[in-house]
């Protein structure tokens, strides 16, 4: 009865406060993570000393970190939708030990994955196009080592913020990837260009911001609101542990493909960078991949801003959806299309308007003329369906809150494998280096068709659902 009374609020305040509420700070949290490898690549870029050889190199190790983002995601996310229809049905229980087995699970995974990149650190840096020259190897190695060993306190902050959502604290979990964010922002220039520590100083940097996110993150795992894991919560159960990874596999699997597409993208730069008659000199055969690395970094920041406004709908929706507040879900559905759809507009216009602004923050001015010509065209041409790629990503994950984690796992499969790795691959081999530009708008205007018959019929079941609670209603009366 506490828990319902504690959590009534998500039933009966209005889905426009609700969504500020929740959707604002975790959007502002993603950002914030966002912004860890973004800000070293900025830093990085403008150091003379370091230019496109470093830019490449952390295109390179990017998607490593993306790996452990989808491990850390998929407990995190899993556990959050958990707990919020959980709350919904007014089960304390099996909340509780979700929070616990999260807890256990991500420090496991954690420890290994960091394990694993620092025994093998040579063969990954190769797999994800490290040896386009010997000067972006040895940065990415150096790079590399670093953000391995903290993996660890990348993965439980990560994995801690949509849990400390679920338990009511929206703007606590902000407060923490801030508090890394900025700490790693501060630290960057002092260790590149004051101490010229190249790409172990923004490597370090990171760290030492992730290490203070996990820190908070651990403080509130001790202080927690709604849901308060006890120590036989943190004994791992299989159900619990099942029943987590499903409600989180989409959000694994729409980074962990991302790495894949990743992989093809950067192999395909390095093949077909090759035999460009420009990029195929060795003073330029880093720039497509120092490039495509900025473009990506600027998706990234937008698709933060999409994914934190549909995870941020979690708890809202998961709550209402366990209640059967079908109506409110559904007025909350379109809210959150009709944002993604705006945001997906703003993007559109500074890649297609202003992609010179977007390039001279990444240190264009101190290199060679092919390097921004390559810059220019890559930002109109690989973000040109932006907008189609944000209510993609929206759609993927309302459907994961609403427990149709096998829709949600389907349609993100389709996007970044089948479209997204398999376009990488095949196109490059009519069109070259524009192929693989041309790679991602085509696999996100596909994809967009089969999210539109989703959206309908998402939209036709929360109508029929609602329909028949109003019916129940009136008959009661």
């Amino acid at each position: 009865m506490v828990l319902m009374e504690n959590n009534e609020f998500l039933r009966t305040e209005s889905v426009g406060k609700l969504m500020g509420k929740y959707a604002v700070p975790c959007v502002i949290s993603l950002l914030m993570g966002a912004l860890y490898n973004i800000v070293d690549q900025i830093f990085i870029a403008n150091a003379a000393y370091l230019g496109s050889y470093g830019n490449a190199a952390n295109t390179v190790v990017f998607p490593l970190t993306v790996i452990a983002l989808a491990v850390a995601v998929m407990i995190g996310d899993g556990c959050c939708a958990f707990v919020s229809l959980s709350l919904g049905r007014e089960e304390a229980g099996p909340a509780r030990r979700s929070v616990g087995n999260a807890v256990v699970m991500v420090l496991m995974a954690g420890v290994a994955l960091g394990a694993v990149y620092l025994g093998f650190q040579t063969p990954i840096i190769t797999m994800f196009g490290g040896t386009v020259n010997r000067e972006t190897f040895d940065c990415a190695r150096e790079y590399f080592f670093w953000i391995a060993l903290g993996v660890p306190f990348y993965m439980f902050g990560q994995a801690m913020n949509p849990i400390i959502r679920a338990d009511g604290s929206p703007r606590f979990a902000m407060v923490s990837t801030l508090a890394g964010a900025a700490l790693n922002i501060v630290l960057d220039p002092v260790f590149i260009f004051v101490l010229r520590w190249g790409m172990m100083g923004a490597a370090v940097a990171t760290v030492a911001g992730q290490a203070v996110t996990a820190a908070l993150s651990v403080w509130y795992l001790f202080h927690m609101k709604l849901v308060k894991p006890q120590r036989g919560d943190y004994r791992l159960d299989g159900q619990i542990c099942l029943k987590t990874l499903t409600l989180g596999v989409t959000s694994f699997l729409s980074q962990i493909s991302l790495v894949a597409a990743m992989a093809a993208i950067n192999n395909m730069i390095r093949k077909y960078g090759a035999l460009d008659p420009i990029f195929g000199q060795e003073q330029y055969a880093q720039i497509p991949m120092a490039v495509v690395g900025i473009v990506m970094k600027f998706f990234q920041i937008v698709i933060s801003v999409v994914v934190g406004l549909s995870a941020g709908c979690i708890p809202v929706a998961g709550y209402n959806m366990g209640a059967g507040e079908k109506g409110r879900v559904r007025e909350l559905f379109t809210r959150l299309l009709t944002a993604e759809a705006a945001v997906g507009l703003a993007a559109l216009i500074i890649v297609e308007v202003f992609p010179g602004r977007l390039i001279a923050l990444f240190g264009a001015a101190n290199e060679s003329v092919y390097y921004t010509s390559f810059a220019l065209r890559a930002f109109r041409v690989y973000l040109c369906m932006i907008v189609f790629a944000c209510v993609n990503k929206a759609c993927f994950i309302f459907l994961q809150a609403l427990g149709k984690a096998l829709a949600s796992t389907v349609l993100s499969l389709i996007r970044e494998i089948v479209f997204g790795v398999g376009f990488a691959l095949l196109l490059p081999l009519f069109w070259g280096l524009d192929g693989v530009l041309i790679s991602m708008p085509l696999a996100d205007a596909l994809t967009f068709l089969v999210a539109a018959f989703l959206i309908r019929r998402t939209y036709r079941e929360l109508s029929e659902g609602d329909a028949g609670t109003r019916r129940a209603k009136i008959m009661s009366v």
